[in-house]
């Protein structure tokens, strides 16, 4: 199974993105959304967990939560904006993934079998970090990440 990850649009939802996000069984959003057309979009390619982040504002952003968890595949993710604001025990709480953004760095780490992914920006270039999106591979309970760094 195929999990597309974008995190940070700030309101720009690039064709790029929306290309590669393309074919996934299911499509995560970890925040700063900014314009919740982006979410109607995105929900058009596959079913869509969303987090709130520090910049999604007004009735619509008040509707999503600040933290998500949905497991597919066997795979217990969790999803949050910020990294630094997570306030559980991702092993102790059987969380297999933590899909994260905020940073607009793209990274991925395992650290005592969780694996910790944030798909960096896929909105504006922020300093001269690369514009970029991942995915997750989820097979027989495991999960694997890629990083994708966009030619925009």
């Amino acid at each position: 199974m195929r999990v597309g990850l974008i995190s940070d649009t700030h309101g720009l939802l690039r064709p790029e993105a929306l290309a590669l996000l393309r074919g996934s069984a299911h499509l995560i959003h970890a925040g700063d959304i900014v314009d919740p057309a982006i979410l109607d979009r995105l929900a058009e390619l596959a079913p869509l967990t969303a987090v709130r982040g520090n910049n999604d504002h007004g009735p619509w952003a008040d509707r999503l939560p600040e933290t998500a968890r949905v497991t597919l595949g066997g795979v217990t993710i969790y999803v949050i904006h910020d990294l630094q604001q997570l306030d559980l025990d991702p092993p102790a709480a059987g969380i297999d993934v933590v899909v994260s953004g905020h940073s607009h760095k793209p990274a991925c780490l395992r650290k005592e079998g969780v694996l910790y992914v944030n798909p960096g920006s896929a909105g504006r270039r922020r300093f001269s970090l690369p514009i970029s999106v991942g995915e997750l591979l989820l097979e027989a309970g495991r999960a694997e990440a890629r990083l994708i760094v966009l030619d925009a």
